[in-house]
Formats: structure tokens, C-alpha cells, sequence
């Protein structure tokens, strides 16, 4: 292995997959072009989403996300569990803090492999999300009805008959540029299975189709529980997998597992051609 390159771990939440840079370790400029090249499958090494950790005086660690497309993300679910759990394990806690521009959030360990992070209280005001203008964001005035929400990022959350049915490479793309959303939007269609159980599928902002997405799980369970379909607490079958969501008092927690698939190092020559 190269040693004079940049170190990076490659992980998944549910087939939800991210570069994640260690900046304690070593510092790195993370550029708009740089997150694109290693988001590239081909000449890169691929990635849902880029974190970057650092170190941060009143948390655990702070954490900096990345979209494919090189833009910034205030929130990002599974990446945050990824590294929550890696970072329980470097220190040895079961428990621990990591801000990120969403905030400062709880993760803990919550046995069999799985880990737990509060996103915190979701945003349900047209202007926190943020939307265009003052509307009801339970539903908007698209087709379809769907329900605006934030978790740090903007949300739009389609209920439909059956999830699977929607052509989401042509649905997704046409509702994150909706006009109501001026940061553009991740874009979920979900179908109730039961009174806690959910089907979701999801193209997210700026990378497109994804196996899974930890913050548009927490958005979707908390449109349901809204709009009366579920309980505060419901499963979500993701493309990738299950994961749990619960709507407390102090924020929406979502546990699931994750995994660390490798570890790589970036040569200079990748670097420097950036």
C-alpha cells in the first residue's frame, strides 16, 4: 500500500455507500472538483457521499458531507452512523456526541451490530426546510400531494400506491429542481405496508437513485406519522436493507447496521491531477 498517498475508508449503511477522509489524521482540502473525481465509479472510487471527519472542541468529532456532484449537505444519516460506530469503537465508548451543520447528535451503540443516532426534531415549516414561500407544507401544491420536510436537508415525500411502480430515474430528477424547493430537494416514494411498516425508495440531491438514505428515512417516517398513516415508530424496506426509525420527544432516532468495508489510500497523482 501506498504510504505517501492520503488514507481513506470505504463504508455502507444499507448499501448506502461513502468515502469517508479521516482529518485527524491527515489533512485534506476537499474541493468541489475533488469530491466529484472519487464519486466516479470508474476513474475514481465511487460514492453515495463524502465525509470528512475532524476534530471539534465540544463534540466527539465534527463531520463535513458531500454530495456525488461535489455539493455540500448539512445531513447525512447513514454516514453519520458509519462513523459513529467506527469512532465508538476506536475509543472504546458506547455512547458519544459528533456535530455536524445540522448540530450536535447522540449516537450509541444499540447492540447486534446495529448503531443508533438521534437527527434531531424534524423541520416542519415551509420557511426551515426551506420552501419558496409560506405554504402547508403536509401538502404541497404538486401533484401528488406530497409533504415537505426537513432533517437539516429538504425533503419531498410522495405517497403512492405502489413504490415500486414509479420510474424514479425520470420522477426523482424532475421534483429535486421543483421550484418550491430553492436548494433543491431529496424526493422519497414510500407506500404503507402497516401501521409501522414502510416501503421507500429514494433519489437523493445531487447523486441521484440510492440503495438507501438514512435522513430520507427519518423525513419519510415522520410524514406518515403526520399525515396519520403510521405510528411514530415504523420499519422502512429500503433497496438496501431495513432500518427503524422512531419519532421521540427529543428528536427522530434511526438504528440500522453498518459496515466498513476497507481501507485505501489516495495516490499523490490522483490528488495532484485535481
Amino acid at each position: 500500500m501506498n504510504t505517501d498517498g492520503t488514507p481513506f475508508m470505504k463504508m455502507h449503511g444499507l448499501g448506502n455507500d461513502f468515502v469517508v477522509l479521516d482529518g485527524r489524521v491527515r489533512a485534506v482540502a476537499i474541493t468541489p472538483a475533488l469530491a466529484r473525481a472519487l464519486a466516479d465509479r470508474h476513474r475514481g472510487v465511487g460514492f453515495d457521499q463524502l465525509a470528512l471527519i475532524e476534530t471539534d472542541p465540544g463534540a466527539d468529532a465534527r463531520l463535513i458531507f458531500y454530495n456525488a456532484d461535489g455539493s455540500l449537505s448539512a445531513a447525512c444519516g447513514n454516514a453519520t452512523r458509519c462513523i459513529a460506530r467506527f469512532l465508538m469503537e476506536e475509543i472504546g465508548q458506547d455512547r458519544l456526541s459528533l456535530r455536524t451543520d445540522r448540530g450536535v447528535l447522540q449516537a450509541v451503540d444499540a447492540g447486534q451490530g446495529r448503531t443508533s443516532v438521534n437527527m434531531g426534531p424534524p423541520q416542519t415549516r415551509w420557511d426551515e426546510i426551506p420552501l419558496a414561500e409560506e405554504m402547508d407544507t403536509l401538502e404541497l401544491p404538486i401533484e401528488g400531494g406530497p409533504v415537505a420536510t426537513g432533517m437539516g436537508n429538504p425533503h419531498c415525500t410522495f405517497f403512492v400506491e405502489d413504490a415500486e411502480a414509479v420510474p424514479l430515474d425520470q420522477f426523482g430528477p424532475r421534483y429535486e429542481h421543483h421550484p418550491l424547493y430553492p436548494e433543491r430537494t431529496n424526493v422519497q416514494v414510500a407506500s404503507v405496508i402497516g401501521p409501522d411498516r414502510l416501503r421507500m425508495r429514494v433519489w437523493e440531491r445531487g447523486t441521484g437513485i440510492t440503495l438507501a438514505s438514512g435522513s430520507s428515512s427519518c423525513a419519510t417516517a415522520v410524514a406518515a406519522h403526520r399525515r396519520g398513516l403510521t405510528g411514530r415508530a415504523v420499519t422502512l424496506e429500503l433497496d438496501g436493507g431495513e432500518i427503524a426509525v422512531d419519532w421521540r420527544e427529543d428528536g427522530v432516532w434511526m438504528t440500522g447496521p453498518t459496515a466498513h468495508v476497507f481501507d485505501g489510500v489516495l495516490t499523490p497523482a490522483f490528488l495532484e491531477a485535481m
